[in-house]
């Protein structure tokens, strides 16, 4: 992902999260949702990102059909530093973002992006891969689930739109890395 894919990017989460999480969010907030100030906010985000954060984009046509990000997991019980408990994975990487044009979900895209983006944290050195979906979104576990995610025990919800929306975080190995 360059600087100039941000508008496309946007446009791709955006329209994403309105496909996906129709039914699992506050209709209303999903309507409200704009591209222009998601591109804003990417704008931001991407100018501040620590180098070991990688964003990949998926092109058809000339056109930008999905995007995944990943670097190093931030929960707490994961992330490396010193504040991570010392059962903390301090290797561990995390799936921030993957999302489609909506046209494009089923066609093997998602599975592309995500094996790329799992490719570039094990190259990264990381030996485990985590990440965070909708309770509700099961056609989003099924995709995680084919691709070796499995649940990891920690739930969460945060508020969107006045509605609490509940979340689960899945967990994955990369293989042998340094130890």
């Amino acid at each position: 992902m360059t600087g100039a894919d941000i508008d496309a990017v946007a446009a791709v989460r955006v329209h994403g999260w309105q496909a996906a999480y129709r039914g699992l969010m506050p209709q209303a907030y999903l309507d409200a949702m704009s591209v222009a100030e998601d591109a804003e906010r990417q704008r931001s985000r991407f100018g501040r990102r620590p180098p070991e954060v990688s964003d990949l984009v998926a092109e058809r046509d000339g056109g930008i059909i999905g995007w995944i990000s990943v670097g190093p997991a931030r929960d707490r019980d994961l992330a490396p530093g010193p504040t991570a408990p010392p059962t903390a994975d301090r290797l561990a990487g995390e799936v921030y973002a993957l999302y489609l044009a909506p046209g494009v979900i089923g066609t093997g895209v998602g599975r592309s992006l995500l094996a790329a983006g799992t490719a570039r944290a094990g190259a990264s050195g990381f030996r485990a891969l985590y990440l965070w979906v909708l309770r509700g979104n099961a056609r989003g576990r099924r995709f995680y689930e084919r691709a070796g995610f499995v649940p990891d025990g920690a739930e969460e919800a945060y508020e969107v739109g006045g509605s609490s929306v509940p979340e689960v975080r899945y967990w994955r190995p990369l293989g042998p890395g340094p130890r």
